[in-house]
């Protein structure tokens, strides 16, 4: 699969207040060393250098993250208000997201919940990463959860290997691949939770990818499907011999699902029975709705390197 450059940027949702992207597996966010010739706010700016917005620290107002070997659906807000906005939904759990994987081995189960607890690692050379509680040096474990659905299972270089939907529940750092580990199903190419058996060295990326997105802010409803990159006629180390449940359905699924209801009651523009209104209705935030804002977003620039 080709590497990302600065013309492949792709667009799969935009209005007046919101971008989403496609990120490409081998990209990061923004990086201020001098190294990193290729980002995607580089990207961003040399498509849309009117939307840049120089009040920012990174030039674009990103509303979540994805780590630098994680694809998919990345939402960009274009002023303050719709990053406020965006931010209101995160905090109160109302976005709905789903990722595509390949994780080694065949899932038995066809659907489990996976709820290992997350802490970060305090081991000596493993500060970089974060464990499951009752590991030693799991430091603050906080409650995780997250849904897992087999779609296929098959075989990726010869060895057998199941790809799934996973859904997310909880917010914690690196959760989907900690979860994965967890289980004994360590996600194709991760190079920091994969099992220690040289496997890992094989594949040209992590598989695991940003499917499905969804943030119903009170002005409007941002929703994103992005295309499956795990599919052999794109990657032909993947074969997949067993269907175990269709991703059109499960994609069916979670389009009709209810979003959470907000703190106010109201059902949002997401649900089916009140009409979508234009981009850039929503109320202005806060002072503090901006500092807090703020200080979420500088959360990203945290994350270590995988």
């Amino acid at each position: 699969m080709e590497p990302g450059s600065m013309e492949n940027l792709s667009i799969v949702y935009q209005s007046s207040d919101f971008l989403v992207v496609n990120k490409h597996w081998d990209l990061r966010i923004d990086c201020k060393t001098w190294r990193e010739t290729l980002t995607l706010q580089k990207q961003l700016r040399h498509h849309f250098p009117e939307l840049a917005d120089p009040d920012t620290c990174y030039g674009f107002r990103f509303c979540h993250q994805l780590d630098f070997s994680t694809s998919g659906a990345l939402c960009v807000a274009l002023n303050k208000a719709a990053a406020g906005s965006a931010y209101r939904c995160f905090k109160e759990r109302r976005v709905t997201k789903a990722y595509l994987a390949l994780v080694r081995g065949h899932v038995q189960e066809s659907q489990l919940t996976v709820s290992y607890a997350i802490g970060r690692n305090s081991t000596e050379g493993r500060t970089h990463t974060m464990c499951i509680e009752g590991t030693q040096g799991c430091e603050n474990p906080k409650p995780s959860l997250t849904e897992l659905l087999v779609l296929e299972h098959g075989l990726y270089d010869g060895n057998p290997v199941s790809k799934v939907l996973l859904k997310p529940l909880t917010g914690r750092t690196h959760q989907l691949r900690v979860h994965c580990s967890a289980l004994g199903h360590p996600i194709v190419g991760d190079l920091t939770y994969g099992q220690a058996t040289g496997q890992e060295d094989q594949p040209f990326r992590m598989m695991l990818h940003a499917f499905y997105l969804r943030i119903p802010t009170l002005a409007e409803c941002v929703e994103a499907c992005t295309p499956d990159p795990f599919l052999s006629t794109l990657d032909a180390c993947w074969c997949p011999h067993t269907l175990v449940q269709p991703l059109d359905q499960l994609v069916q699924a979670l389009r009709a699902a209810p979003d959470p209801e907000p703190m106010d009651g109201d059902p949002g523009p997401c649900s089916p029975s009140k009409p979508l209104p234009g981009p850039g209705q929503g109320l202005p935030e806060t002072e503090a709705q901006r500092t807090s804002y703020l200080q979420w977003l500088s959360e990203w620039t945290l994350e270590p390197d995988n």
